[in-house]
């Protein structure tokens, strides 16, 4: 009997997996986030140790009972485990032929859509743009017009701005964005620069527009050919169904088509994988040659342009919601004084500082803004912003965990 050969040395792809209770058993529930099927799968729990060696370094179910009994002291039937993999096979989640033919499939369907649609349309706000202009400008009416004071003045401006929804962070946003609104205004060109949430490549493209309920935010693809070019096209675009629905790109870009009242602006949009390939190392990031290529490039392109750069981070994910302990008083006042001293890396221009200050600790907060906080600093060159607002928000039901996020202005 042939086995099938999209079952050998099965190994599950980058895929969320998350503790899930239903009709009081427990279940790992498996959430694509290229979404090659539509749903999730539900796994029980106890499959969790077959799950941990689906690692494409057992050759077959018989392989991996044995590799259970030995490691984990875990007793699966080969048929059991051959079940199992059927249904991860069934939905796409093994990385095999099956599931790159899929892949294939939906980057062409994807390329050849005018624009990348806007993802949270209609579900995190208004997929109407006067509604979501009503929402965004009330926003703005809570805070008062205030120009950041361009200390250190270059003639690349940006912004570090949140990427939590709006309704937890629409404030924050506001007074960040409505900072910027001459830079915004003026310019002819913006560098978007997003944490990518679900993947871990140092650096993802896309030549796809970017549109929000305002209209479409043209890709300026003749630079992301170069970078491109210069990266390498396979590790560029390697993951760029990512973009399809992540939200750091897409949350700031309304923010800044809104402030832009509908008028188009050339966007080149990043997503970024974590530097914590980095930490406890003598050298700094930019020294990588990928990161050194990524920022050379660009740097050639935006010569004589008004650019804006946009960092697209939060600071701070702690709590039960984040896989740590419940928050205390005393807790939140650490991670209080932790984001400060990154905001005062921030604020004072300093890359470097920022990215050892985070590194020392391994990020133990989950800053999940690192990446584009230092890449802008580095872009920017020497800067000085004005932090315009800081806010904790809750991140569970009971108030037990917190994402921090900061705007800051650079003008």
């Amino acid at each position: 009997m042939l086995r099938d050969k999209n079952l050998l040395f099965p190994k599950l792809r980058a895929v969320d997996v998350r503790p899930y209770r239903q009709n009081g058993a427990d279940f790992y529930l498996l959430h694509d986030p290229l979404a090659l099927t539509d749903g999730s799968l539900l796994v029980p729990q106890f499959f969790g140790p077959l799950l941990a060696l689906c690692d494409g370094a057992h050759e077959d179910a018989k392989a991996l009972a044995w590799a259970l009994t030995a490691r984990y002291g875990v007793g699966f039937d080969v048929a059991t485990i051959e079940e199992v993999l059927a249904a991860l096979d069934e939905a796409l989640l093994l990385e095999n032929e099956r599931s790159m033919e899929a892949l294939r499939g939906k980057i062409e369907v994807y390329r050849q859509r005018p624009f990348r649609v806007a993802a949270l349309a209609g579900l995190s706000y208004p997929a109407e743009g006067r509604d979501l202009a009503r929402l965004l400008d009330e926003y703005l009416a809570q805070t008062a017009r205030k120009n950041s004071n361009g200390k250190g003045r270059s003639a690349r401006p940006g912004i570090f701005s949140p990427h939590i929804d709006y309704p937890r962070g629409g404030t924050v946003y506001a007074h960040a964005w409505r900072a910027m609104e001459d830079a915004v205004d003026g310019a002819d060109l913006a560098v978007l620069i997003g944490t990518d949430h679900n993947g871990d490549d140092l650096f993802t493209l896309t030549r796809q527009h970017y549109a929000t309920p305002f209209g479409t935010l043209p890709t300026e693809s003749r630079i992301v050919d170069s970078l491109a070019a210069a990266l390498g096209e396979d590790a560029a675009y390697a993951g760029e169904l990512r973009h399809v629905n992540e939200h750091s790109l897409e949350l700031v870009a309304v923010w800044l088509h809104h402030l832009r009242r509908g008028r188009p602006l050339a966007v080149v949009p990043v997503l970024v994988g974590s530097l914590h390939r980095f930490y406890g190392k003598d050298r700094s990031p930019a020294t990588h040659p990928p990161v050194q290529t990524f920022l050379e490039t660009l740097e050639n392109h935006l010569q004589g342009c008004n650019v804006l750069v946009v960092a697209s981070g939060d600071l701070a994910h702690v709590g039960p919601a984040f896989g740590g302990s419940p928050l205390t008083a005393q807790d939140r006042l650490q991670v209080r004084s932790a984001d400060r001293t990154l905001i005062d890396h921030l604020v004072a221009g300093d890359a470097e500082s920022f990215f050892q200050a985070v590194g020392a600790i391994r990020n133990r907060n989950n800053v999940c803004g690192v990446t584009p906080g230092y890449l802008a600093l580095k872009l920017m060159g020497a800067v000085h912003g004005e932090e315009m607002a800081y806010q904790s928000c809750p991140a569970d039901e009971q108030d037990t965990s917190a994402v921090t996020i900061t705007g800051i202005a650079y003008s």
